[in-house]
Parts: structure tokens; C-alpha cells; sequence
């Protein structure tokens, strides 16, 4: 059976133009079937600009739409027939694998945890965000999902972290470390040095205390950090992209032999800014939910709705799930009492 994607059509700053229009590319391109969800009448009247011929799209009616204003509790209590609750029910029912949202990420999670439940074993949820680096890519998490965690859910998040970079990034031995003001087992907080301990124990290749620097330099393969540090690493890392490429066009601008030198070099510019690019990613995985969900931009343009579905069933058909959850369970025992040596310490 192939993977079916249920694509919350209302949530966006565009929508739903920007997402019907990135699920059709996305069915002709991939063979993805999908869910448009959301209001039948505004999705049929924009399905009916495309050229759908041979392809697996059906729309499914939900009659509200959470804001991005709205409170993420608004999409589990208030507005039960919400796009986006309706597209993970929809999941839940076995008619859809996942869902591809560029909402309200708040009511995204909430609703993603309310109807799908948490994986096993998992007791917070984590947003991840693959970062471009001089080497590949690097996975990152929490970028958003949780401002305040304990040290096991930073280990969580690095569990999770390692087996998607294990299972969807390709990647044979995935380096995982811990974001930090410096490398030195002395820097950090509470928060990171007891997490640092309890992560020397689990079973994958820890490389300790990583800089912020060290993210696109490639030097670890998944970075752990909580919601707060992460979404500061998220929206500056997507300032700086947005400043380096106006003031380069302003710095070309300037003479005759820069725009020259321009166009004799646009075909790297032209890699540089496709390396760069959110929307070559797509979204934003959503790790810890019984289930596949992916969190766009609420800005998300064409590209990055075709991408996210790519990637969303790419994530569901390699049951990256079932994988997350065993090796959540291989290390319980080993993090759960270490989490309790470092905080009760035996005496000597």
C-alpha cells in the first residue's frame, strides 16, 4: 500500500493556494496520494486550477481552521473539527500515514499529541529542523517544542535524534552532541552537565559538548538542545541566511565589475542559495507522537509544501516510528538509573 499524506490545507499564511498547489506537485512528481483537508468548497474551486489528471488526490471536509493566534488548546478542546485535528484523525483512523501542516506549530503539537498519543516510552515530543552544513546535514532538536526540559528529555530528544539521521539521513554512525557555551566538561548549566552524564552511557556515538559554531561546520551529525536555545538557533540561523543574501545583492549592485563577476559565478550563487533554502527541507519532523507529522513554516511557499510531503513519506514508509521506540527501550534502563545516580548521589 503506499504512504498517503493528509496535508492540513488551511493552516498557512497562503493557504490554500500554497498547499494545494504543493500537494499536486507533489502527487505528479513523487506518486504520493493525498488528503487535502480542510473547507470541501474553497479546496475543490482551487484543486479545479490544476491539472489533477491521473492523480491520487481527494479532499476531505473540515469545517474550522485554527489561527495562528489561536491557543494551541483551541485545536483540541474548542475547534474539534479542525483541519489539522480532523488530518491527524485521519491518521488515528489508518487513512492517512501522515500529516504535513504549515499552521499554528503550537496547535500542530498539541493536536498531533492529543489524537496519536506520545510514542512509548517518550515523555515529551521534540520539533527537529535539518541544518545544511560543510559536510551534509545536521539534525537539531528541540527547535521549539519545549522551552523548559529535564535532563531525560534531552536524552530522549538525542535517541530520537540519532536513529532519523541513522534511518533517514543515511547516515551509518550518527555523532550526536550537546549544544554548549564550550567544549569543556566545566561549561554548561545544570541542565547539560547532568544531561552530558547520562548521555556517556547510552549506546550511540557521543562526542560530548559541541559550540554553536560546530553546527555547520558538520562536526556532529544531531545536536540536542531544549525548545528555548534551539528556536534562537533556528530564527537566527534563518536571519542570517536572509542578511548574507541582501547584502551580497546590495554589495553586487554596487559597480559594473561586481555585477560582471555575478554573472560569471551565478551558477554557485545558484547552488549556494538552493543549499540554504528552507524549503529544499520541506518542514520540520515532528519526533515523540505515535505518528508522522511534519511542521512547515507558516510562510511555506510552493517548494516547501511539495518537499515536506516528500520527506513526510519518505519518514513514514522506513516505520521510522517502530525504530525510535526500540531504541528508546534498549537505553531505558541504562538512562533511567543514571538519571537517579546523578541525582541522588550514593555517598561514598
Amino acid at each position: 500500500m503506499p504512504i498517503r499524506i493528509a496535508v492540513d490545507a488551511m493552516g498557512g499564511d497562503n493557504a490554500p493556494k500554497v498547499e494545494v498547489e504543493g500537494a499536486v506537485a507533489a502527487a505528479r512528481d513523487f506518486s504520493v496520494p493525498i488528503i487535502l483537508v480542510g473547507d470541501r468548497d474553497l479546496l475543490a474551486a482551487e484543486l479545479s486550477h490544476h491539472n489533477t489528471a491521473g492523480l491520487d488526490i481527494r479532499i476531505h471536509h473540515a469545517s474550522e481552521v485554527v489561527g495562528m493566534h489561536d491557543s494551541a488548546s483551541d485545536a483540541i478542546r474548542k475547534k474539534k473539527d479542525s483541519s489539522i485535528r480532523v488530518a491527524y484523525e485521519l491518521v488515528k483512523s489508518g487513512e492517512a500515514d501522515a500529516v504535513v501542516s504549515a499552521g499554528n506549530s503550537g496547535a500542530t503539537m498539541a493536536a498531533g499529541m492529543y489524537v496519536l498519543k506520545r510514542l512509548s516510552g517518550i515523555e515529551r515530543p521534540a520539533i527537529a529542523q535539518v541544518f545544511p552544513t560543510l559536510s551534509g546535514h545536521t539534525v537539531v532538536l528541540d527547535i521549539g517544542g519545549n522551552v523548559d526540559c529535564k535532563p531525560v528529555h534531552l536524552v530522549q530528544f538525542a535517541i530520537m535524534g540519532e536513529v532519523y539521521a541513522r534511518h533517514v539521513l543515511g547516515i551509518a554512525k550518527p555523532r550526536v552532541g550537546l549544544l554548549s557555551n564550550g567544549e569543556e566538561e566545566s561549561k554548561g548549566n545544570d541542565l547539560t552537565r547532568e544531561t552530558s552524564q547520562i548521555l556517556k552511557e547510552v549506546a550511540f556515538e557521543y562526542k560530548g559538548y559541541i559550540e554553536g559554531r560546530d553546527i555547520f561546520a558538520g562536526n556532529a551529525d544531531v545536536v540536542v538542545c531544549d525548545g528555548f536555545v534551539g528556536n534562537i538557533v533556528l530564527k537566527l540561523s534563518e536571519g542570517l541566511a536572509e542578511a548574507v543574501g541582501t547584502m551580497l545583492k546590495e554589495e553586487i549592485c554596487k559597480s559594473f565589475i561586481a555585477k560582471f563577476g555575478y554573472l560569471l559565478a551565478r551558477p554557485a550563487f545558484s547552488r549556494f542559495k538552493k543549499k540554504v533554502d528552507y524549503a529544499e527541507y520541506g518542514g520540520a519532523p515532528l519526533f515523540g507522537i505515535n505518528g508522522v507529522g511534519m511542521i512547515c513554516h507558516g510562510g511555506s511557499n510552493v517548494k516547501a509544501i511539495r518537499n515536506a510531503i516528500r520527506f513526510a513519506s519518505d519518514y513514514a514508509a522506513k516505520g521510522v516510528n517502530q525504530k525510535m521506540a526500540e531504541k528508546i527501550q534498549e537505553n531505558f534502563k541504562i538512562y533511567s538509573q543514571q538519571r537517579e545516580t546523578v541525582k541522588d548521589p550514593s555517598p561514598s
